[in-house]
């Protein structure tokens, strides 16, 4: 049998995850109504599946969700008194940016949607990502209130865990990963850990501060997905591309800094300012495999022989098979 403390600990993460989701519901239903009084949004509560016994939301609950909302997301829910008591998301057009805003729309609004229409759960597919379901909330939770963690991590590199503690700093989710971005407190430098090879981790009692120079889009925006290394500076990457290729790549940038200049009917050259890091190097392969047409990497020159002599290898590694 559980022990107490357990019980007490599992219980705690399920309010957490009930109120992660409240939360989301109340961004999704005032962004979706643009602006809505106190009484609809409790005539929804009371139809809402999250509310599972039909209860009013008392106003003094509606005011702390919306404080919560605005320290844990940066979301501004104002009240236009002027209007009839109305109320509103600051800068609603900030939620078609990205960010985590949109993440929060087209994740768990999309999963809310669904749980209200039954009928339909097993024609919607979607990709699982497992880290984030035992340590995202605790992670946050801790971000939110400033507290380190003892964390017990295993890297693919290593053969035991160890255990060290941390600050966390942000989160962010990539290729069905999810990561957080922490200040290892042994030697004060940031790394980025998947949360898929965590071990166990414990929220301490132990406060930090989180540096007010550091951005969270600005520490990745050079970088190609989750590998931020200082030691690969920054470059101009251009890649000619053929056919239908050039679409993939028009409707899913590779990088916030992705430009096309459109050279033929058939020819597109692809622009990148970033870090071509070996995760940047594998995607262009990604895209080289796929291709019915060339895939040409133009500068620069050191990475146009690499992937030149990655490409040479693998075709003499088929040819000997």
């Amino acid at each position: 049998m559980k022990s107490e403390k357990m019980q007490s600990r599992d219980s705690s993460k399920s309010n957490a995850a009930m109120l992660f989701n409240r939360y989301v519901w109340l961004v999704d239903t005032i962004y979706r109504a643009g602006r809505i009084s106190f009484k609809e949004i409790n005539e929804r509560w009371q139809r809402s599946s999250l509310n599972e016994t039909g209860e009013e939301l008392p106003l003094k609950t509606f005011h702390n969700h919306k404080n919560a909302i605005q320290q844990m997301f940066d979301i501004n829910i104002e009240c236009d008194r002027r209007a009839g008591y109305l109320y509103y998301i600051e800068h609603a057009e900030d939620m078609e940016r990205g960010g985590v805003r949109t993440w929060l729309l087209n994740t768990f609004a999309v999963n809310h949607l669904i749980n209200e229409s039954h009928h339909l759960k097993r024609r919607i597919l979607f990709e699982e990502i497992p880290s984030g379901q035992r340590f995202l909330t605790q992670i946050i939770e801790a971000m939110r209130d400033s507290l380190t963690m003892d964390m017990s991590y295993q890297s693919f590199w290593n053969d035991t865990a160890r255990t060290f503690e941390v600050a966390p700093y942000c989160v962010k989710v990539f290729r069905q990963r999810w990561y957080v971005v922490a200040c290892s407190l042994s030697d004060e430098r940031l790394r980025v850990y998947a949360l898929d090879r965590i071990q166990e981790l414990r929220t301490t009692e132990n406060t930090f501060t989180q540096p007010k120079d550091f951005d969270p889009q600005a520490y990745f925006a050079d970088s190609f997905g989750i590998t931020v290394d200082e030691d690969c500076p920054v470059e101009r990457v251009r890649v000619r591309v053929q056919g239908i290729q050039r679409q993939y790549l028009r409707t899913l940038p590779l990088h916030a800094s992705q430009r096309e200049t459109v050279i033929s009917e058939e020819d597109s050259i692809f622009e990148f300012r970033l870090r071509p890091t070996l995760d940047f190097q594998q995607e262009l392969l990604t895209h080289a495999a796929n291709a019915e047409h060339d895939i040409e990497i133009l500068e620069p020159a050191w990475l146009r022989s690499h992937m030149q002599a990655i490409g040479q290898d693998l075709y003499q590694n088929h040819q000997n098979k």
